[in-house]
């Protein structure tokens, strides 16, 4: 104070969240907003049947426009999160996303539906990438491997709920009512959220507290801690350069590039199994509709174990190797679980693949589903961790800019499916995906060996010392 610089009080003042609840308030809306990217894809044929739709590819944008949503959404509504706080940001986005929700529930068309899943994808993205700022803010990084397994819970488990809800759901009451149990289930978490709900950003924190003792103490040489007395900026400049910062880490720290391309193919393989499953088990196993979702449990018991094994082992390992390092701190110390995590991941491409093929017992594909998710699952969650650590004040950016990879890549990779197996089948339709994925766990490699190099590369780095 005497400086003229505000910081916290203590490590324990009470403006300084660090508040599990606010950790499960993000969890329960970042459920929601997954579940809903893969809830119509059961009902997808009743809706292009009533409207007379026909083409796969048109199909598959049904279910997959929502994917391109969360590409667009990130790319404003993190770096907004970081500039106005992450609560107003979050309130905002999911309220559009229930709204757009009505859209597509009174849609007259098939056209219309792809439209209002596109800007419900928009609104449902906030959560997302804002919810890595949470963690960030929140957790120290000795405690985000187990925090991260908790937040991640959403964006995996829910495109799993979301096939299984939506079959029972389309079948006893329509396609329709998908959207509407989405309005009413997404509206009440949404309200929720928004009550409980507090500020979490430090930085915002901060400037608001600086604000309140410029007038109190009618001193307005006082600065916040995290302001940059360097900046010369502009207002105007320096709000263009804080909203394209996901794509400064995109295109300006190689480390992010990389590991959002990875993430990216493997969440983009998600999907196209996603658009598969279904079609497996309704026509070559003769499943209802009703019950073909509940082939997604294979992937969603899969997703448990990984979780389990993430959230135990991830701070254990990064606190063993920094006690090493005479307890000195190195993003990188939360790498080295991708490895055996990302061997998981080719296992399901060939098991599923050729069980199918093979038209096998229905629960043999089932369980070949399991070592992708729980593959997945870590690498996911290590990844996402570890770039919060590279960049804790720019975590929501740095997320986005792995959510709007991913997100392209899953929304588009599926369109490919349907060709992909009717050319080469099944068994080596998976094959093909299998040996890709085996190729790229040379990746996680790469990232332990020369993660730290990329890193410091990064103008962003000196970020991490506030």
């Amino acid at each position: 104070m005497e400086k003229g610089i505000i910081a916290w009080d203590s490590q324990d003042d009470p403006m300084n969240p660090r508040s599990i609840a606010l950790l499960i308030s993000q969890v329960i809306i970042t459920l929601i907003s997954p579940l809903a990217s893969s809830i119509f894809a059961p009902a997808v044929a009743n809706a292009a049947e009533e409207f007379g739709t026909k083409g796969s590819v048109l199909k598959s944008l049904g279910v997959t426009a929502y994917l391109f949503g969360y590409g667009f959404g990130p790319l404003f509504l993190s770096p907004l999160s970081e500039i106005y706080g992450r609560r107003i940001i979050l309130s905002l986005a999911t309220s559009a996303f229930v709204l757009f929700q009505i859209g597509c529930a009174l849609a007259p068309n098939f056209s219309s539906i792809i439209v209002f899943r596109l800007l419900t994808g928009l609104g449902g993205s906030g959560c997302l990438t804002i919810g890595g700022g949470v963690v960030s803010d929140l957790f120290e990084p000795e405690q985000r491997g187990l925090a991260m397994a908790i937040y991640s819970a959403g964006p995996l488990f829910g495109p799993v709920l979301g096939p299984i809800c939506g079959g029972f759901i389309a079948q006893g009451a329509g396609w329709r009512w998908v959207f509407w149990v989405l309005v009413i289930v997404g509206g009440t978490f949404t309200l929720i959220v928004m009550i409980f709900n507090r500020e979490t950003n430090p930085v915002i924190i901060i400037q608001r507290k600086t604000n309140r003792l410029r007038k109190e103490l009618n001193r307005p040489d006082l600065r916040s801690y995290y302001d940059d007395s360097n900046n010369q900026q502009s207002k105007t400049a320096h709000f263009i350069h804080r909203l394209t910062t996901p794509f400064q880490l995109f295109f300006g720290s190689p480390i992010v590039a990389i590991v959002a391309m990875y993430i990216a193919v493997v969440y983009g393989c998600l999907y196209l199994l996603f658009t598969t499953v279904t079609e497996v088990f309704q026509s070559g196993y003769h499943w209802s509709e009703q019950i073909s979702g509940l082939a997604y449990i294979g992937l969603g018991l899969g997703f448990v174990a990984g979780q389990t094994v993430f959230g135990f082992c991830s701070d254990r390992v990064l606190i063993k190797l920094k006690a090493r390092n005479n307890d000195v701190f190195e993003p990188e110390m939360r790498l080295p679980l991708t490895v055996p995590f990302s061997l998981f991941v080719p296992i399901s491409f060939f098991w599923y693949g050729w069980s199918v093929q093979a038209h096998t017992h229905w629960i043999v594909p089932i369980i070949g589903l399991f070592p992708f998710a729980f593959g997945l699952i870590g690498i996911f969650g290590t990844l996402q961790t570890y770039i919060i650590d590279c960049f804790p004040l720019h975590a929501a950016s740095g997320i986005a800019a792995i959510t709007v990879t991913r997100s392209f890549v899953g929304a588009l990779l599926p369109l490919a499916g349907p060709p992909m197996y009717d050319a080469l089948g099944y068994g080596w339709g998976n094959s093909l995906l299998g040996f890709v994925t085996l190729a790229m766990v040379s990746m996680p490699i790469l990232f332990n060996r020369v993660g730290s190099k990329l890193r410091k590369r990064s103008s962003f780095q000196e970020a991490t010392s506030k």
